[in-house]
């Protein structure tokens, strides 16, 4: 899947973002701080932050939940496969939504290796001749039901709550 590239800046993208969702727990991952979750925190002062570095998550981090995690410039100082297990541990026991800004060329990854943890190609950005990519994933819009999962499609919907098997 090849997206196109966006007229919006990385930091208008997470801007929307973290309008978007609102979070009221904040899981940073690389970044120190930027523009777009400086206006952000100003505007929600009562939104909790917590940082981390290019890694594994610290054990008081790795056994807390947060609304969004925010993986902003990291992947590119890491190995991948710390990267595969940092993006991977997020998404099963972390948060639900996760953001990650990264340089595909600079990481060494593909974009293959985002589908693989369900992640999006959300929007491209280019700047001279770096390119960026935002990868989203939120469980929420993951994988919608189909319309074929339910009791009238069952082998025998006419025994549907009438027995016990």
């Amino acid at each position: 899947m090849t997206v196109g590239f966006s007229t919006r800046t990385p930091q208008q993208a997470l801007a929307a973002l973290l309008d978007r969702y609102a979070p009221a727990r904040l899981l940073l991952i690389g970044a120190q701080a930027f523009p777009a979750l400086q206006a952000f925190q100003e505007a929600h002062p009562q939104t909790e932050v917590a940082q981390a570095e290019p890694g594994l998550l610290p054990a008081h981090l790795a056994a807390q939940r947060f609304d969004l995690a925010l993986v902003v410039d990291c992947l590119e100082h890491m190995p991948k496969r710390s990267g595969l297990e940092l993006l991977g541990g997020i998404r099963n026991l972390n948060a639900s939504r996760i953001a990650v800004l990264a340089d595909l060329k600079a990481c060494g990854w593909q974009e293959t290796d985002f589908f693989s943890l369900a992640l999006q190609a959300s929007e491209r950005f280019t700047r001279d001749e770096q390119v960026l990519t935002l990868f989203t994933y939120d469980l929420r819009e993951y994988k919608q039901v189909p319309d074929w999962l339910n009791a009238k499609f069952w082998a025998n919907p006419e025994n549907f709550g009438k027995y016990w098997w």
